[in-house]
């Protein structure tokens, strides 16, 4: 049995984000930022008619990356360095489609507040044990493997109390990945009119947000906004396990959207304990 001597051997390998920090280092491709660094325009030319989505834009002198179309290529990034670059953060996902857009899109802190404030508020009840029902709405596959790998012993959501479920007449979350294929558009309404309140939708990946590289056309909704209720966005193509992690964390009010510094032991009032034998329990403050 050779797992034993491996197994005493790498000790335990499971993640304890989100009650400590992880990620996948710090030359990982995890997001792009933009900064404000001056560039030749050639080489910004150059970067918005190389993005295959269309996820770049510039007006009234600024520059705009759209997160919900990007596909971190790279393009980008190596025809125009001095605007673009990789960020290896991986707590990317928000409950507003404009807070992708970076620079972010000026909108109202307050009315952004109060949906965040609402959204916690209707699934208060689901902090304890959540089920999660993953719909393949026309993906090109990419994204089922990370949200099959958020059941392997690195990241094992069930320590969490995260489970997937086959019903979703049993499922609190929606987790939707792909375009919004034509032939999937009444499938994913019917499970999200079965589930029972609350409930929350999760769009995950570029493609569920945008439709990536397929876009909108004649077999394509462009994402699945119009057809359901979105309350979550997780960039990516495909998203990694930890955004996914958080995007669910932040979905059910246990963590915060990005740009918040709130952990999951300062949100969860009802700590089941450590998060591995490693870890000491954790006293959950207000």
């Amino acid at each position: 049995m050779p797992w034993i001597p491996r197994g005493l051997r790498e000790g335990i390998v499971t993640s304890r984000y989100p009650r400590r920090p992880d990620g996948y280092g710090d030359g990982f491709s995890g997001t792009l930022v933009v900064r404000s660094a001056p560039a030749p325009a050639g080489n910004l030319d150059t970067a918005i008619a190389g993005c295959p989505t269309g996820a770049i834009t510039r007006g009234d002198g600024r520059v705009r990356l759209d997160r919900g179309r990007c596909i971190l290529c790279g393009r980008c990034t190596v025809a125009c360095p001095e605007v673009f670059r990789f960020d290896p953060s991986v707590e990317v996902s928000t409950t507003s489609r404009q807070t992708l857009f970076v620079p972010e899109v000026d909108e109202d802190d307050q009315a952004l507040e109060a949906a965040r404030s609402e959204l916690h508020r209707r699934v208060r009840a689901l902090r304890r044990s959540i089920h999660v029902r993953h719909l393949d709405a026309g993906s090109d596959g990419s994204e089922e493997w990370e949200v099959a790998a958020l059941t392997n012993p690195v990241y094992d959501v069930q320590r969490l109390g995260i489970y997937f479920t086959a019903s979703p007449k049993h499922a609190d979350v929606l987790l939707v990945t792909g375009v919004g294929a034509a032939g999937m558009l009444d499938p994913l309404r019917h499970t999200y009119e079965v589930m029972p309140h609350p409930k929350v939708v999760i769009a995950a990946g570029t493609d569920a947000i945008s439709g990536g590289l397929i876009g909108t056309g004649y077999a394509s909704l462009g994402g699945v906004s119009d057809v359901v209720p979105v309350d979550v966005f997780v960039p990516g193509s495909p998203p990694t396990p930890f955004g996914l992690l958080h995007g669910i964390l932040s979905a059910v009010g246990l963590l915060s959207p990005a740009g918040s510094k709130r952990s999951l032991a300062l949100a969860r009032r009802d700590a089941d304990g450590p998060a591995s034998p490693e870890d000491p329990p954790v006293e959950a403050g207000p």
